[in-house]
């Protein structure tokens, strides 16, 4: 049943931000008396949805529900009150909320009114369903996820920086997926400058909010003409540049074109102060997508809470061709970053390797 309503939950992906992912199922005698999942245009959320579609079969029921059911006036009444009126008798929650709105007040309610209240059935499920919810309300900034395609030999293009395309079509359909679970994809100057890339969600999924489409580019190298400019009106565009070059004339026609630029004292390459620009705009997860530079950059500033790597089997060489990641790099082996929770996945003749940064729990 908590797998089922995980399923649930996860229908919501692209379309719950800034709020978590949440399914609910209402079972009766074994057997499933009502579902609901949450998206937020929508409003309504999951319990209550499982619980109108249920109606009399909810007294004395059971509620699987994937995170703990808010106690508190938000955009609708509390789900706790809504189920202690409906008689259930039972919840059995996946984890545990740490919006401080919420946590352990919904457990205790419920609990208070004779409530029979169970955490942990499938929780680190849970957690990985909402990693990027449970991270941002942890830290306070965006979770971090690095996409790279690379060479086996570790290569992100030749010498004369050809790039297109090392991995193969099912690999890119990925991406695509990546880029519709996430709600910015972040890119360096020079990535827009050698592809002039769109950077758009094609996955053709429904989302709530277009992806917004970062770059950092501190001399403000990004040409008005460009697809990201030329389309800015149509999904955000938000530009890092140092504080004389968002006063140039290239910046103004830029502006013109509807792209955002932002004045950082560090023209961008301080990523925790691009992360805390993100928070305040509510963009919880953002796809780092290149090129060497940023990503050695989040990697040599400790960022990085989860890492994709697509390898093609393919071997192109060359001292002077481009290596995945640049930036300092660690001077010890034993300082590495070495990810955990290490998933493989084939794509075509492409393996994908994804891991984490840091083991991902429905607590820290």
């Amino acid at each position: 049943m908590m797998r089922r309503a995980l399923e649930l939950a996860a229908r919501g992906v692209g379309q719950v931000s800034p709020s978590p992912l949440v399914g609910c199922v209402v079972t009766r005698d074994d057997r499933i008396a009502g579902e609901g999942f949450y998206l937020y245009e929508r409003v309504t959320h999951a319990e209550r949805l499982a619980l109108e579609e249920a109606g009399e079969l909810a007294r004395g029921a059971t509620a699987y529900v994937t995170l703990e059911p808010h106690a508190h006036q938000s955009r609708t009444p509390p789900c706790t009150d809504a189920l202690i009126e409906a008689g259930v008798a039972r919840v059995v929650a996946a984890i545990a909320d740490p919006n401080p709105k919420i946590s352990g007040r919904g457990f205790a309610q419920l609990r208070d009114a004779g409530v029979d209240v169970q955490v942990g059935l499938c929780e680190r499920e849970a957690a990985r369903l909402n990693e990027q919810y449970l991270h941002f309300m942890r830290t306070g900034r965006p979770f971090v996820h690095l996409k790279l395609a690379t060479s086996l030999d570790g290569r992100i293009g030749t010498r004369t920086g050809d790039s297109r395309w090392i991995t193969g079509a099912e690999s890119r359909a990925r991406v695509q997926q990546l880029r519709h679970e996430n709600d910015a994809i972040l890119v360096g100057a020079g990535t827009v400058i050698a592809d002039d890339p769109l950077l758009t969600d094609r996955s053709g999924n429904a989302r709530r909010r277009p992806l917004v489409r970062i770059v950092l580019d501190e001399t403000l190298r990004l040409s008005p003409d460009s697809q990201l400019a030329r389309t800015a009106n149509e999904a955000p565009v938000i530009v890092f540049a140092s504080e004389g070059a968002a006063r140039s004339p290239e910046a103004a026609s830029l502006t013109a074109r509807g792209v955002e630029i932002i004045k950082s004292e560090s023209g961008g390459r301080n990523l925790h102060e691009v992360l805390r620009e993100l928070a305040a705009r509510s963009l919880q997860s953002v796809l780092v997508e290149g090129g060497a530079g940023v990503a050695g950059a989040f990697l040599d500033q400790g960022l990085i809470d989860k890492a994709s790597f697509f390898i093609a089997p393919t071997i192109i060489g060359g001292r002077d061709a481009p290596a995945a990641i640049g930036g300092k790099g660690p001077e010890k082996l034993a300082d590495a970053l070495r990810l955990r929770d290490i998933e493989i996945h084939q794509h075509g003749r492409d393996v994908e390797i994804t891991g984490y940064g840091k083991a991902v729990t429905s607590d820290e």
